[in-house]
């Protein structure tokens, strides 16, 4: 962006400076970093934190300084009720029930066609992210025709495993089901190859997207089920590249290109406008269309996004895109045959 030399605004372009604090994890510290971006260094835009609950928790604070809340890392059902009470709220992403139903929808289709049976295991963390999405696939199970057999919550922070996967292993299920965060992705697969948990399906939700989950665990990875994925293609693989290049970093197959598309949208939207006028740029994102990595864009009614890849699956070192929202083509899904 300042390379070309920054946004392209009516009185001329300005070179964009990021201002960022760590909020520790701690979502007392995220309110505390957005009240002093607004009243301390009076910044033109605030970006959306990290993690659902902090989202839900900075919420007033956006509200209470007039900066519209643009959110990738929050999936809720809460929306409706959100954006009426915050109406600059937006959760640029898909809802708590979309990932659920995205990851059971998965299920049902092994079921059905014979390659997996009813039974499964599911654990959550023990946060609002984790027990939305237990709360919600509770009953989509039932609908589905599974039968949960182990359904276990366990705390945020959680280090060990070995009891969470003992006594979902010991369920003999056909499917396992984590709603998780990263830690817990990478601690519960770390536990499963332990215990050679032997299912025919595999899932984990926040941090199954990561490069890292795949190079941690190589050939235990393949055919592994996680929230996020993408459909390949020339332009996706050139992102990775670039990403790469830019920060050194390996972007993932989940949030990374979302947030990409919702920078995309945000400057093509101040360039539109030519002004950094915060509420007539959330109505411009909240009325028009875009054209982004991830395709066509637009936000929902309820302020969320209107097309997400739900449930990716790693398949020979790439996160496949396998079910979502406002997409119609998707890989198909492998069975998990071994922890390699």
């Amino acid at each position: 962006m300042n390379e070309r030399g920054g946004l392209k605004l009516k009185d001329g372009q300005r070179k964009v400076e990021i201002i960022e604090y760590d909020d520790r994890t701690q979502p007392p510290e995220a309110i505390k970093a957005v009240e002093r971006l607004a009243t301390v260094d009076k910044a033109d835009w605030i970006s959306g934190v990290y993690a659902t609950g902090f989202n839900l928790a900075t919420a007033p604070t956006f509200d209470k300084y007039k900066y519209p809340q643009v959110s990738v890392a929050c999936i809720t059902d809460q929306a409706p009720a959100l954006v009426k009470k915050y109406p600059n709220f937006f959760m640029f992403n898909a809802s708590t029930t979309d990932y659920a139903k995205g990851a059971i929808g998965v299920l049902k289709k092994l079921k059905d066609s014979g390659q997996i049976g009813n039974k499964v295991a599911v654990v959550n963390v023990g946060d609002d992210f984790g027990i939305e999405l237990a709360n919600a696939g509770r009953p989509l199970f039932k609908e589905n025709g599974f039968d949960i057999v182990y359904d276990k919550s366990y705390p945020l922070g959680t280090q060990d495993y070995a009891p969470v996967v003992k006594a979902a292993k010991a369920a003999n299920p056909d499917a396992f089901v984590a709603w998780s965060y990263p830690p817990d992705t990478f601690g519960l697969a770390d536990q499963a190859k332990i215990e050679n948990l032997s299912v025919k399906a595999y899932y984990c939700a926040i941090g199954c997207a990561f490069q890292g989950f795949s190079q941690k665990n190589g050939p235990a990875a393949e055919n592994v089920l996680g929230a996020g994925g993408v459909a390949d293609s020339p332009e996706i693989r050139a992102f990775y590249k670039k990403h790469k290049e830019v920060t050194g970093i390996d972007a993932d197959y989940a949030g990374s290109p979302i947030y990409y598309a919702m920078l995309q949208m945000l400057t093509e939207t101040i360039e539109t406008l030519g002004t950094l006028d915060r509420m007539a740029i959330a109505d411009h994102i909240r009325k028009n269309k875009f054209k982004s990595l991830i395709g066509e864009i637009q936000l929902t009614p309820e302020q969320t996004l209107n097309r997400v890849y739900t449930v990716g699956q790693w398949q020979n070192n790439f996160f496949s895109g396998v079910a979502g929202i406002g997409y119609t083509q998707f890989a198909p899904v492998k069975l998990k045959t071994s922890w390699g």
